[in-house]
């Protein structure tokens, strides 16, 4: 996995997180959310970032026909609502929960303002982290415009096999084991289930990859 990505891997969680600090731990407390409960809605003031303890986060926005686009996906030890710490008034997306027991760690813009200041390190990673999901956002736009279904998801499937996988030693298959269902990806590469899962079996039977619940295998071919 990819450190950048999850916090929890490069233990900036143990950083990050106001109730691990003695600072901050009497002022500070979890947020709870159940499946569809928003965080925030676009224009609400931008005055936190949000670390998600628990669960599963869904960022997106509305088209002007009032479609949904589904930005994102996050899961445990990932950030959102990060463009407040650039200076972000309001916010140009929403956030919403996907499971039904989603834990979120709230925080300040100030405190995090706070926590950059006094450790250069920390701060330079968030800033690392900042630049690399703007960079991934772009792409994934950039494939919604420009590409069709099957291309958008075999890209998704190069960047689960960045973030979650691994080289089987006896097969050479890269085992991808992912967090999310097929309703996400089918939300984040902008195209149905029925569409999704008829590509995912068109990919199976011709011998490309092979699938289950929350893994994926990429078959080596070669």
């Amino acid at each position: 996995m990819g450190s950048i990505w999850f916090f929890e891997d490069s233990q900036l969680f143990k950083v990050l997180c106001p109730h691990k600090l003695k600072r901050y731990k009497k002022d500070h407390s979890f947020d709870a959310y159940k499946k569809s409960d928003y965080i925030y809605f676009e224009e609400d003031s931008a005055n936190k970032v949000y670390l998600i303890e628990k669960g599963k986060v869904k960022i997106g926005y509305y088209s002007e026909d009032g479609q949904e686009v589904v930005k994102a996906i996050l899961t445990r030890g990932e950030l959102f609502g990060e463009k407040a710490i650039l200076g972000e008034d309001r916010r140009s997306e929403f956030a919403q929960s996907v499971d039904n027991s989603t834990s979120i760690c709230p925080i300040g813009v100030k405190t995090m303002h706070e926590l950059m200041r006094d450790n250069q390190t920390f701060s330079l990673k968030i800033y690392k982290f900042i630049g690399m999901r703007f960079k991934r956002l772009e792409r994934r736009l950039q494939l919604l415009l420009f590409k069709d279904t099957k291309t958008r998801l075999m890209e998704f499937m190069n960047e689960l096999k960045d973030d979650f996988g691994y080289c089987c030693p006896y097969s050479g298959d890269t085992i991808i084991q992912h967090p999310y269902t097929q309703r996400d990806i089918a939300n984040l590469i902008g195209t149905s289930r029925p569409t999704l899962n008829i590509l995912m079996n068109e990919l199976k039977e011709s011998n490309r990859i092979d699938f289950h619940r929350k893994e994926i295998r990429l078959k080596n071919v070669a």
